[in-house]
């Protein structure tokens, strides 16, 4: 019985059946159960930021968890102390920071940070993913993901992403919060229009809302900065992270910070509203995902990966423009989050056709192909998925209107759709 077999049969079906067991990963490449090679362009979803086995984040786990496990928060240890205090240094600003297990934790968490305001309402976007536990579900613009859930928490205003005047008409003095992703990942990678969360922090200064930024996929140097909003000079009252944070360990942070338009009206800012009792967590900051976490901020500098993402992310833009493919409509995101924008719903077409060929992308939407590899992709290997790209969208381009066949056709077709499954050159 094969693996995956094995997991039809014992795990809940909420994923559908996933195309491939791993078994092994290094660097950028992982191998599946039959031994095949793949160029990880996906990194389990932006998670994986040092890539596979990186021997820093190895190497931190392995001291951590033989010198001191999970002590729970009723007790202080040095590796969550010291990661707060690092990313604290990295935002250059003071604040709070309160240790989760996920994304979705870190919202949830400033989801009830802001009722601490003494308000209820909350704005955020339509298509918008926050998470799907049932806090950050609310938050979530998706229909299809939380109508089946119905109710959620109330009082949660969606608007059009980037639309500055339906969120000037929508935040008033009973705003709690305003909460947006500078790039809307899971929604297809689109960033927020130019001046979009300049606008978002004039209007919730002025009504003396929280504003929430949801770095959860951004943050971490997916964009080429230590956090997206950097890049736009825009002070957040609170960001969350997760994803690529532990480098494969699960682990999120709410930040929230003690300056900015929020303190101005509140002694102590968004870092002083929750007071002891409020909230917490057993595992979050557990000191074996803080070392990894401490471990995967520190290669970063160390390595200059910054830099690194946003010419390697360069190389990817341009190389699929440079196909001027029929398929390609464009490019968009920053650094290592890009979405490759297709002129027809064949992305999940594409993906396969990728997978075959033996490169790991995400069908983020039916029209758009993510690409969140890791921060560590080389630059041949950036080549190689180009060199691989044109012809999976020869394969997924949509029949044109059947001609009259000749003899040789049909054996044509039948090649073309059955491409020879190889493995991926690292």
């Amino acid at each position: 019985m094969t693996l995956t077999q094995r997991w039809q049969q014992s795990l809940m079906d909420n994923y559908g059946t996933p195309p491939l067991a791993l078994v092994s990963g290094a660097g950028a490449v992982v191998v599946d159960e039959a031994g095949r090679s793949y160029v990880d362009l996906l990194s389990g979803i932006a998670v994986n930021a040092l890539g596979h086995g990186h021997p820093a984040v190895v190497a931190a786990v392995t001291k951590q968890i033989s010198q001191l496990g999970h002590v729970s928060n009723l007790f202080v240890a040095e590796p969550p102390v010291a990661l707060a205090e690092l990313l604290l240094a990295l935002t250059g600003r003071p604040g709070r920071v309160f240790f989760a297990n996920s994304g979705a934790e870190a919202n949830e968490a400033a989801f009830k940070l802001a009722r601490r305001t003494g308000r209820t309402h909350v704005v955020a976007c339509e298509q918008a993913f926050h998470g799907r536990t049932m806090g950050a579900l609310a938050l979530t613009g998706q229909p299809a993901k939380a109508d089946p859930f119905r109710p959620l928490p109330g009082d949660v205003t969606h608007i059009p992403y980037g639309d500055v005047e339906a969120l000037a008409a929508v935040v008033t003095d009973q705003t709690a919060m305003v909460i947006l992703e500078p790039i809307m990942g899971e929604a297809g990678v689109v960033p927020a229009p130019p001046g979009f969360l300049a606008a978002a922090r004039e209007i919730t200064a002025r009504h003396g809302a929280l504003l929430v930024l949801d770095e959860v996929q951004t943050g971490v140097g997916r964009t080429g900065h230590w956090f997206a909003h950097q890049a736009e000079g825009v002070t957040p009252d609170v960001i969350t992270l997760a994803k690529g944070l532990g480098g494969g360990l699960p682990i999120g942070a709410t930040i929230a910070f003690a300056d900015g338009a929020f303190a101005q009206r509140h002694p102590g800012g968004a870092a002083a509203l929750f007071t002891p009792g409020q909230h917490g967590t057993t595992f979050g900051g557990n000191p074996v995902a803080c070392a990894a976490a401490l471990a995967v901020l520190r290669t970063i500098a160390a390595d200059g990966l910054l830099d690194h993402v946003k010419r390697v992310g360069e190389q990817l833009r341009r190389g699929v423009e440079a196909l001027h493919h029929p398929l390609v409509d464009g490019v968009r995101g920053a650094g290592l989050l890009l979405g490759v924008v297709l002129t027809a719903p064949v992305a999940p077409a594409v993906q396969k056709a990728l997978l075959d060929a033996g490169f790991i992308v995400n069908a983020a939407q039916p029209d758009v192909i993510r690409l969140a590899p890791p921060l560590i992709l080389t630059s041949a290997q950036a080549d190689a998925f180009l060199a691989a790209l044109g012809a999976a969208l020869d394969l997924a381009q949509p029949e044109t209107p059947a001609q009259p066949a000749t003899a040789a056709q049909p054996a044509l077709v039948a090649q073309a759709g059955s491409p020879t499954q190889t493995g991926a050159s690292a």
